[in-house]
């Protein structure tokens, strides 16, 4: 009767200790499906502000035609945004064209009919918003990464994350001179 209730005992502390280990890889699932669902509304923006800026450099262009170089690196700027595959190759072409982007609103200072161009001052309007929902939606991200790392680095869920190989994930930062939002008020 002992060995029955002493089986009985082992059992079900196998059967919490299996419980308890799919309940944290769960957990780690759930939050790293988090960080990537968060990601990809950064991206969703990081996009946007592409076809935005696209946009505006095709306006600006139309009345400075002689400012070739600075298009160039803006354009530059936009592809190298989008062909970033990690969050540092990201971060990286995010600040480029931020950097960019103060160029070509000091090309458009030099033209006052640009600065009141409808189409430009749309445009203004709809980068300057993007930018908003950029740095909320990064803020939300590095929110998810920070929950996600934690998560996955005490105990006793170190030891299940390194089983299954969670990888910790990146924040996604920005340079100390990208901390500004590039200046669209004309």
């Amino acid at each position: 009767m002992w060995n029955l209730i002493g089986f009985g005992v082992v059992v079900l502390i196998i059967i919490i200790f299996f419980a308890i280990i799919i309940g944290i890889y769960n957990s780690l699932v759930k939050l790293q499906n988090g960080v990537e669902g968060a990601w990809s509304q950064i991206n969703v923006q990081l996009e946007r502000r592409s076809d935005l800026i696209k946009n505006l450099v095709e306006t600006v262009k139309g009345y400075a035609t002689h400012e070739k170089t600075t298009f160039q690196e803006v354009s530059e700027a936009r592809s190298d945004l989008k062909n970033a595959e990690t969050v540092k190759e990201n971060e990286k072409a995010d600040n480029a064209l931020k950097g960019t982007l103060k160029s070509l609103f000091a090309v458009a200072e030099n033209y006052p009919e640009l600065k009141a161009d409808e189409n430009f001052l749309e445009l203004q309007d709809q980068l300057s918003e993007t930018e908003d929902k950029i740095a909320k939606y990064r803020e939300f991200y590095n929110e998810v990464v920070l929950t996600y790392n934690n998560k996955r680095e005490v105990f006793p869920n170190n030891i299940v994350s390194n089983f299954f190989k969670f990888q910790e994930a990146e924040f996604f930062e920005h340079e100390d001179y990208a901390e500004e939002v590039p200046e669209v008020d004309f």
